[in-house]
Parts: structure tokens; C-alpha cells; sequence
């Protein structure tokens, strides 16, 4: 079949063979949601280029007849099977010429061997030799005017799984500004007033795939002139109490039975469905976005470098303007994370969440420097401790104390749910009652 498939192909072929992001936006097609118009070089070319050195025989070739309907203005963007946030190279706004496109073909291609990408791989269990597809899309602006922009969305709340849209805009620009946390962004629902057919078109979508799903997505997506495109789609992915008040919610809406609920939360998801919290008393320097929930202590630091040597002697807190792909190895280190701007889509947010880390983002005012943080007129110190609540979005000095979260009424029904299915009720603690549940489930289905 050639080097080259068709986004708007009718046989879509596994993840393994397109890419994650180029599967979900041949799905995109099928249901008839608006995809701007492209092709994707296959994960088999990448593995080629990896082990030879040059791009294989015939690809150019396919993909300068492939691209010639695209227009005079492509995006070349990585798409692994497994996704990993920023990690590659994407090239925007690119003449489709053959010296040109080859060689962003080859930029992504070889960024799947960085530095970044394989520390990202090993932090995740993500084998090395899988390779990445390359997605070439006619470009849509969402600079073009004052009827553009770009944002990201959840069909629900990913923080608490509430049955909310949720997520970011930023009026005049492209997605690559949303997502970097160089920008101030906008509440989601801000769209609503600003371009109310693109909001009921978007919520109309996130509607659609949720129903295809059975569960919440996620979706990136420009307008351009008022015209909505989506850009990319996954499932949520929710994790604590946003997945049981999802699994519960899902049950209680019959899109899924209650066994099912019970499958799509796991032991471990209950670590993080009851987290502390900082108590009233501490001494808060600074607030912001709580973009994953838990509370971390460790010491400042100010760059990636300085997290890694620092972590070698206990916890620390890795404090930023904003983060990059290339800070993943102080992100791994660290036990929580702190940026100055961003919102819930930020690459701080997204990398955390993907680590389970405690993280508060977009903290106003917060200045970095090369030897201590200011905020508010305060200063904290490298090395000085410090504790973050990435669920309020608080900042406090040293090691305040903490109160314990209220009863989740979700996970209590959940609970119940299991202990029905398990027959036990002997008040075991909560990952011992699902995992009693869970078994019982797997042992009643067929191999």
C-alpha cells in the first residue's frame, strides 16, 4: 500500500501503523466532524528512515502527489501511536515544496531519537522501536482575523468529572500558543458569547464523540473565520476522582452498565481520589491553577539541571516561567511543579497529569530567577521547602499541615457497586473492594 494514507480513508488502519493523533483524526472523517484536509506517513517509514539514514525508496515520490490538493500553506506534525506531549518536532506553515517537505519529513522523523523523547519513552515504558507517523494537513489560521482563534476542550471537567465542557481559548492566535503557556488564555466557555456557532458547533462535536467513545474526549481545534476545525482527539483519559464521578455519571446516564464502571476505574486511580490538602492556617505566598490534584513538598529549583542534582538529596519543586519539552528530565525529578503561566492544556499541566504529579500553573506575578522566586513582594529562596496543593492552586512556605478531603459520595457508590458484585462486605479498605470487584468480574467472562 505504499508509504502515504489518506486521512479521509474508509479502512482505517491500527494506531500502530498512523499514529495515535492520525487514527483519531481518520475517525474524526467518518463521523463527518470537520478535519482539515491531509495525509499520514506511516510509522513504517519513520522505522525505515531510523534504521538507514535516509528517507525510504518512493517516498518522495507518494508524498508529493499525495500533497498537491493541500494547498499552498501544510503542517507537519509527529503522531506516535502512544502520545507524547511535545516531545517531537512540529513545523507550521510550510510551502509544500519536494527539498522542503522532505526535510521536514526527516526533522520529525529524527526527532523521535532526541534526548527529550527518549527520556519521555523511558519514564513511560514506551518502547523505543515503535516510531512515528508524520501528519501533513492543510493549514487552517487561527490568526487569520477577529473571527479566529484556537483552544482545547474536554467534553468534561478532567479535574472533577463533572458534565461540563472544559477547557481553554485564545481569541486571534494559533494552538501552538495555547498549548506552549507562553499566552493568557481564556475560560473555554468564553467562547460561548464571542462565536456562538463555533461553541454550538464544538459542543455539538464533543457530544458526538462521546457517544462513538462511550466516554469523555478531548480535542484540539481552530476556527478560522468562523469556521470550526478539529485537529486532534483522544478519550479523557480522567484519572482519581474525575474517573469515578465519570464511571458513576456514565452508569447513571446508561451509556455503560455498572461492571463496566467498575472496570474503568482502577485500584490505583483511589490514591488520588481522596488527596489533602493545605489547611487555612499555612503561609500561602502565591496562588494559581490547580491542574493536578495532591500536595508535594520539596525544596525550589529553578531549571531542569538544577531539579536532578537537587532530587538526589530529597524532594524538590521545580518552579518556572513555563515549561518545555526540553525540561522533562527536571519534570521526572521533581515531585511537584510550578510555572508562571499556563492554563490546563499547558505542556506544565499536560506532563504532570501524565506523571501524576501535584502541579499549579498560571501563578500571577511569579517571577523566576536564577537564585530564588518572587512573588507578591516575597522571596523564596533556592533550596528553601516549600509546599504546593495541585488541587486550590496554592503555594505555602516550609511544610504546612494538611486536612484530610470529604468523603467522595461517587467513589462511596462505587464502593457499594463492588462490594455487590464481590459479595463482600467485610470492610476491607477501598482498593481491596475494587480489586475484589474486579475480580470477580474477570472470572465470570469468557477467555
Amino acid at each position: 500500500m505504499g508509504w502515504v494514507r489518506h486521512l479521509d480513508a474508509e479502512l482505517a488502519e491500527p494506531p500502530e501503523v498512523l499514529g495515535g493523533k492520525a487514527h483519531g483524526l481518520v475517525l474524526l472523517h467518518r463521523l463527518g466532524l470537520p478535519v482539515p484536509a491531509g495525509v499520514v506517513v506511516t510509522t513504517e517509514a519513520c522505522r525505515a528512515f531510523l534504521r538507514d539514514g535516509r528517507l525510504p525508496r518512493g517516498l518522495r515520490e507518494e508524498l508529493a502527489t499525495a500533497v498537491e490538493p493541500l494547498g499552498t500553506s501544510v503542517s507537519v506534525r509527529s503522531g506516535a501511536a502512544v502520545s507524547m506531549p511535545g516531545m517531537m518536532d512540529t513545523i507550521l506553515n510550510l510551502q509544500p515544496t519536494s527539498e522542503v517537505l522532505d526535510d521536514a519529513v526527516k526533522s520529525v522523523f529524527a526527532s523521535w531519537d532526541t534526548p527529550r523523547a527518549r527520556t519521555y519513552r523511558t519514564l513511560h515504558g514506551i518502547p523505543h522501536d515503535l516510531g512515528t507517523a508524520v501528519i501533513v494537513q492543510r493549514m487552517v489560521f487561527g490568526d487569520r482575523d477577529d473571527h479566529s482563534g484556537s483552544g482545547v476542550a474536554f467534553s468534561r471537567d478532567p479535574d472533577t468529572g463533572a458534565n461540563v465542557p472544559f477547557g481553554e481559548v485564545l481569541f486571534g492566535h494559533q494552538g501552538s500558543d495555547v498549548v506552549s503557556g507562553r499566552s493568557l488564555t481564556r475560560p473555554l466557555h468564553d467562547l460561548a458569547d464571542r462565536e456562538p456557532l463555533v461553541w454550538q458547533g464544538l459542543r455539538a462535536a464533543l457530544h458526538r464523540l462521546e457517544q462513538h467513545y462511550r466516554d469523555a474526549c478531548y480535542v484540539e481545534f481552530t476556527y478560522e473565520s468562523g469556521e470550526l476545525w478539529l485537529l486532534q482527539v483522544r478519550p479523557g483519559g480522567f484519572t482519581g476522582a474525575a474517573a469515578v464521578r465519570l464511571a458513576t455519571d456514565l452508569a447513571d446516564e446508561e451509556v455503560i452498565n455498572r461492571d463496566e464502571a467498575l472496570l474503568r476505574v482502577s485500584p490505583q486511580h483511589l490514591r488520588h481520589v481522596r488527596t489533602s490538602r493545605i489547611a487555612p492556617d499555612a503561609d500561602v505566598i502565591a496562588r494559581g491553577l490547580g491542574v493536578c490534584p495532591g500536595v508535594a513538598s520539596g525544596r525550589v529549583a529553578v531549571t531542569a539541571d538544577e531539579a536532578v542534582r537537587m532530587a538526589a538529596g530529597g524532594p524538590v519543586v521545580l518552579v518556572r516561567p513555563e515549561t518545555s519539552p526540553d525540561d522533562i528530565r527536571g519534570l521526572a525529578a521533581a515531585t511537584g511543579i510550578v510555572t508562571a503561566r499556563g492554563g490546563p492544556a499547558s505542556h506544565a499541566a499536560v506532563v504532570a497529569r501524565s506523571m501524576g504529579k501535584p502541579a499549579v500553573v498560571g501563578v500571577a506575578d511569579l517571577g523566576v530567577g536564577t537564585g530564588s522566586v518572587t512573588v507578591g513582594g516575597r522571596v523564596a529562596g533556592v533550596g528553601e521547602l516549600i509546599t504546593i496543593d495541585g488541587t486550590g492552586g496554592e503555594v505555602a512556605l516550609g511544610r504546612p499541615h494538611l486536612m484530610t478531603a470529604a468523603e467522595d459520595p461517587h467513589l462511596h457508590r462505587l464502593l457499594d457497586w463492588a462490594d455487590e458484585v464481590s459479595g463482600d462486605r467485610s470492610g476491607r479498605g477501598e482498593a481491596e473492594r475494587l480489586a475484589a470487584a474486579h475480580a470477580a468480574l474477570r472470572s465470570c467472562r469468557p477467555d
